[in-house]
């Protein structure tokens, strides 16, 4: 019976330190997920980014375009 009763014993002061591992685990697992979601966040504002610049940049190529276009067609109405 005292056998049993020390085996319990020893059984629940080994149960804190396994308990304390596995959370640890968990909580550095958790903050790993949280720092790649904050890394996704931000390559998906700097894609937002460049979107907006690329789209910016093409419509003054294509205001260009037309600018090219319309002083070329006067210069075919001057001949």
């Amino acid at each position: 019976m005292v056998m049993l009763y020390v085996t319990g014993i020893v059984a629940i002061v080994m149960c804190v330190p396994i308990t304390a591992i596995i959370t640890d685990y968990k909580r550095k697992t958790m903050k790993f997920k949280a720092e790649m979601v904050r890394e996704e966040i931000e390559l998906e504002k700097l894609k937002q980014q460049n979107f907006i610049i690329e789209t910016e940049k093409m419509k003054l190529e294509l205001e260009q375009m037309k600018l090219d276009y319309t002083s070329g067609k006067n210069d075919l109405m001057k001949i």
